[in-house]
């Protein structure tokens, strides 16, 4: 394991303890509302600051992209992608699925790395650019399920912004069709690294940001899955949507995407 990776293990490890500290005792002054439908707690914040402390100390000269605003701007040309806690209306209603992310870009703008922990069950999701990805230390891939009967399909649903709801709508219908059960589970970080470890056959989400979805894409990918964006774009910073599947699953949603949003 590289000095990144320890690095950014330790993080995800040292919030993922915080985190698990106040799960199921929050008190009402310790969460505020963000924007709309959209909060934050005093978690997030705490979170943030112990990943971003240890990375900073470790790597002085590289930029910050964070969630709550821990930004900075390096001199190296890499880029740390924080989600301090990806599921955060689930940790508010104590529903135990919610995540760390924590992912590097390199001075190419590369995924070189990505970290998502589940600190409720303790699961450890790795990957570095090349080398595969692994779950508690061991390697993992995609699904090899082929029928739609029996694909489990991962899916975010629009909460906040409904201009795109219609299309949303119209999308789930023919994916209903063609799968066996479809889940919203509120944590894009878990549900890429459920892709990328077979537990779904495919995910997707429209309107994501990049610490949503960064450490999640590597995962996929280095699991033998494919990700885009719902242009067929594979680079997925520049459309903000992710469609992430294995090579039976990726084409099959991406085309029924494609035949309802207008990109």
């Amino acid at each position: 394991m590289n000095q990144e990776l320890q690095t950014a293990v330790r993080a995800a490890r040292t919030a993922g303890a915080g985190i698990l500290k106040t799960f199921g005792e929050l008190a009402h002054s310790d969460i505020q509302p963000k924007e709309y439908k959209d909060f934050v707690t005093a978690a997030d914040r705490q979170s943030e600051a112990d990943i971003t402390k240890i990375l900073t100390e470790a790597f002085p000269d590289d930029s910050l992209l964070c969630e709550e605003g821990s930004n900075k701007t390096g001199t190296s040309g890499r880029q740390w992608i924080v989600d301090p806690l990806d599921g955060t209306l689930n940790f508010i209603h104590s529903f135990p699925v919610f995540a760390v992310s924590i992912a590097l870009r390199d001075s190419t703008g590369e995924l070189a790395l990505g970290v998502v922990y589940q600190p409720v069950l303790d699961e450890l999701f790795t990957a570095t650019r090349g080398e595969g990805a692994f779950l508690n230390g061991t390697q993992i891939h995609v699904s090899t399920r082929n029928d739609p009967e029996h694909f489990l399909i991962a899916t975010g649903i629009p909460f906040k912004d409904y201009d795109y709801l219609d299309a949303y709508l119209a999308t789930l219908r023919d994916v209903i069709h063609d799968s066996a059960g479809i889940r919203r589970a509120g944590s894009a970080a878990l549900d890429l690294a459920y892709t990328a470890c077979g537990r779904f056959d495919a995910f997707w989400e429209y309107k994501l940001y990049p610490w949503d979805y960064a450490a999640g894409v590597l995962l996929v990918r280095e699991a033998g899955g494919s990700v885009t964006g719902f242009d067929g774009n594979s680079d997925v910073f520049a459309h903000h949507s992710i469609i992430a599947g294995t090579p039976a699953t990726h084409g099959l949603i991406s085309e029924k995407a494609q035949r309802h949003f207008i990109l």
